[in-house]
């Protein structure tokens, strides 16, 4: 198997990464092209690192660094966002509609030509665990606190993939603010428009405790 995964992470308003599985057997990840959007409405950093399928060496065998005794994910492959950068933003309507979701982006699939995408509860529960986890440490990444990457928690959820794809949101408001979000960032429009896709699922998660205060995660993908 392997797997592709662009990570460009965009703080407080978006981050994204693609995967697709082949007929290899190797595995990486690598940076992308970055977001172009400023602070303070967003915080832009684009982090990349290779990796076997082992979570604890690098592809090259070096042992990874992680963030906490208790915590799994690699140093230098996440975000905080910095304290109070959101306070003044209103969360009061912010809410998850899946099927307007899947309509906004059909509608903007089919304005390039594309095939609409299903909605999928393997992908929807892939996306919900990733945005739960993200909430609980109040950071941006496409790693889980166990180590896990978008591919790992994808085959998790059992959805037998042959490519599969993730993009993540922290901060925005409304649903139509993170997909715009998402259009305007290169690495995260080529996940929307990737053509032999056929599912999606898409979650939302809110916490006013914490700086993000929301954490979306979109995954789309084609099975076997």
């Amino acid at each position: 198997m392997m797997y592709r995964v662009l990570v460009p992470l965009l703080s407080l308003l978006l981050c994204g990464c693609s995967m697709a599985n082949s007929s290899g057997v190797s595995a990486g990840f690598a940076a992308s092209e970055e977001p172009t959007n400023s602070v303070p409405s967003s915080r832009l950093a684009s982090q990349g690192q290779s990796t076997g399928q082992n979570s604890g060496q690098s592809s090259e065998g070096t042992p990874r660094r992680y963030a906490s005794n208790d915590d799994h994910i690699p140093k230098g492959t996440f975000e905080k966002a910095p304290s109070g950068a959101l306070a003044d933003r209103d969360y009061g309507s912010t809410q998850l509609d899946p099927e307007k979701a899947r309509d906004l982006i059909n509608a903007y699939r089919k304005q390039k030509g594309l095939k609409p995408l299903k909605l999928n509860s393997a992908l929807a529960e892939a996306a919900k665990a990733h945005s739960r986890d993200l909430a609980k440490w109040d950071r941006i990444s496409h790693y889980g606190s166990d180590g896990s990457n978008p591919w790992d928690r994808v085959k998790r959820a059992g959805y037998n993939a042959k490519v599969a794809a993730e993009n993540v949101g922290t901060g925005q408001a409304s649903l139509e603010e993170v997909i715009k979000g998402w259009q305007a960032s290169p690495g995260h429009n080529k996940n929307l428009l990737l053509a032999d896709v056929e599912h999606m699922g898409i979650a939302l998660v809110q916490d006013p405790r914490t700086e993000f205060k929301t954490f979306w995660t979109l995954v789309v993908g084609a099975s076997l």
